[in-house]
């Protein structure tokens, strides 16, 4: 049986303790660990818990053995606390992003190898079955080499979404809408694309006066093979539209599903190739449904490893790529140049010091508040 501690208990913790409490059999929530006491004492009656409540995580260390801890804190405080647990022999989830920097984020790394213990970086959408039959149908070669692709991360987000006291801050966030939504769409676009060679981006505020950081942004990704993505994320999208679209030599196809194929007429006019699709869509829809999803499906993946049964399909190497990509798109955004991957410690956006010494301020804080009442 393995013993669970959240730490932070938010709006994303919830998703991690319901994870947890789908596998009574193999692991127990044993403790909760977070400032606001109350909100973690409201968690507890809320799922029913029986943990052990504790405003830090010198108290936890001090009274309570745990294997795993789940970290669901503000990202300035993920390096901090999974070096900690790690340097223990603590199994680590940590919530995206990774860590604000990437020397944060090596840091952990570091910690994981000399320990040996575990290291997963929540990556919740590689584990819906639309996206793995989607890599399925790209591996398959059917639809052709990428030619280009589109990544839009589209969500919405009211103004006051920015007076939480850590939010919309280059020192507490660590950035804006690219590094804490669209992290999603990034870290599943690298996955099943690979990682560019160069980042050229541009960043903006376009309705959050109340945040230093950027509601919008948009980065041109440059492969060595010739590829090209465009990669948008945003908090300012009425409807949240969500959607990676891959330009193939054969057919498009798209995350959610859809297929276009093409052939060329004698004079180059386009035709389309049903056949084609009817291929590409029977390698889709080969793929079976996943017995877990989402984090569920994750935390699944992590207990399997931390039973000897498997390896971590997400681990620390996998979250240090996407952040590497947004530290390149914000390097990019500030200098208005195009950054070459993979980024150095001698590059300005390598270290926490060097992103609060660069970043640009669109605004400063207007308003805060202490908790929000959501997470």
């Amino acid at each position: 049986m393995v013993n669970v501690a959240i730490l932070g208990v938010g709006n994303i913790a919830a998703a991690h303790i319901a994870g947890y409490l789908k596998f009574p059999e193999r692991c127990k929530i044993v403790a909760l660990v977070d400032i606001d006491m109350e909100k973690a004492h409201g968690r507890n009656r809320e799922f029913s818990l029986n943990a052990h409540v504790y405003s830090n995580i010198a108290e936890l260390r001090a009274k309570q053995l745990v294997d795993v801890v789940s970290i669901c804190t503000p990202p300035f405080t993920h390096r901090d606390l999974a070096v900690e647990c790690l340097s223990a022999g603590i199994h680590v989830v940590c919530e995206k992003p990774m860590a604000s920097s990437l020397e944060e984020s090596d840091d952990m790394l570091s910690a994981q190898r000399k320990s040996g213990a575990l290291l997963s970086v929540v990556t919740n959408n590689r584990y819906l079955t639309p996206v793995v039959a989607l890599k399925k149908v790209i591996d398959s070669g059917l639809a052709g080499k990428i030619l280009h692709a589109t990544v839009n991360s589209y969500w919405w987000r009211g103004f006051v979404y920015y007076d939480l006291w850590w939010r919309g801050t280059w020192e507490k966030e660590g950035g804006g809408c690219t590094l804490n939504h669209g992290v999603h769409h990034i870290d599943m676009f690298q996955w099943l694309m690979g990682m560019p060679s160069s980042v050229t981006s541009t960043l903006a505020n376009l309705a959050h006066g109340n945040a230093e950081v950027e509601d919008y942004s948009v980065s041109i990704f440059r492969y060595p093979d010739n590829r090209i993505g465009v990669v948008s994320a945003s908090v300012v999208h009425h409807g949240e539209e969500q959607q990676m679209i891959f330009q193939c030599e054969n057919a498009r196809i798209s995350y959610p599903w859809a297929v276009y194929a093409s052939t060329a007429k004698p004079n180059g006019f386009p035709v389309r190739n049903t056949e084609l699709e009817e291929k590409l869509t029977a390698v889709y829809e080969s793929v079976d449904a996943l017995s877990y999803e989402g984090h569920l499906g994750q935390i699944d993946n992590f207990l399997s490893a931390v039973e000897g049964k498997g390896s971590v399909l997400s681990d620390g190497m996998e979250g240090r790529k996407t952040l590497e990509l947004i530290s390149a798109v914000y390097q990019s955004g500030t200098t208005g140049k195009e950054v070459r991957l993979p980024l150095s410690k001698e590059d300005p956006f390598y270290s926490r010091e060097g992103i609060l010494g660069n970043a640009i301020h669109f605004h400063e804080k207007s308003g805060s508040r202490e908790y929000s009442p959501k997470g």
